[in-house]
């Protein structure tokens, strides 16, 4: 699964953009949050991507920030919301505002967004209101919090690895490892530290 992508913005339209990867053209459907930050056609972007899998066909939804990625992926839990109605949701609202308005259980505030009517926004709130405490706290007051580096790389690689499949607890064991004896390697050289690790532990379990 893919889990980020870093190149430079080949095109660009409402809800979609394709990522020029070293020759490879990504196409990656994103909220409008994200369209209006990325750039032009040719700026450098990094986008924290979810991996949606079906049987006709492979689509990639991306996000500037963890907070929309976390955001989004919890409301496409919740029966009846796809990837492109949780797309229209981030792209109505700030994720930080999707966060409060579900706290608030503000339903009036869910439905001005197009193609939320008044039982899926009800939906939503129950759903979502006691999953969201975790992301709440710095949402709702408006003030992003601080986020260095190595978190942010930690909780890349542990998004990566969770989409290949591994277990939060085996992912983190080999992410620490991998960071151990490098901890400022760029992104893709400690996945492939952290994918080592995994298999290291894996042999010695045989």
């Amino acid at each position: 699964m893919i889990a980020f992508l870093r190149g430079r913005v080949l095109d660009k339209q409402p809800n979609r953009i394709i990522v020029d990867v070293a020759g490879v053209g990504y196409e990656v459907h994103v909220p409008l949050s994200t369209f209006y930050e990325v750039g032009d056609e040719g700026a450098e972007v990094s986008l924290r991507v979810y991996t949606h899998v079906r049987e006709e066909a492979l689509q990639l939804y991306g996000f500037l920030t963890e907070l929309e990625r976390q955001v989004f992926e919890r409301l496409i839990g919740i029966s009846g919301i796809g990837p492109k109605l949780a797309i229209a949701v981030l792209s109505g609202m700030d994720s930080r505002e999707v966060i409060a308005a579900i706290q608030r259980g503000d339903v009036v505030r869910l439905t001005g967004i197009p193609g939320i009517g008044k039982k899926t926004a009800e939906r939503i709130v129950l759903e979502l209101k006691d999953r969201l405490m975790q992301l709440a706290s710095p949402a709702v007051a408006g003030v992003a919090p601080e986020v260095s580096s190595g978190d942010r790389l930690r909780a890349d690689l542990l998004s990566a690895l969770q989409n290949l499949g591994y277990h939060r607890p085996q992912a983190e064991r080999a992410i620490d490892g991998a960071l151990t004896a490098s901890p400022d390697t760029p992104f893709e050289d400690a996945l492939r530290g952290a994918l080592r690790e995994l298999m290291k532990a894996s042999g010695s379990r045989q």
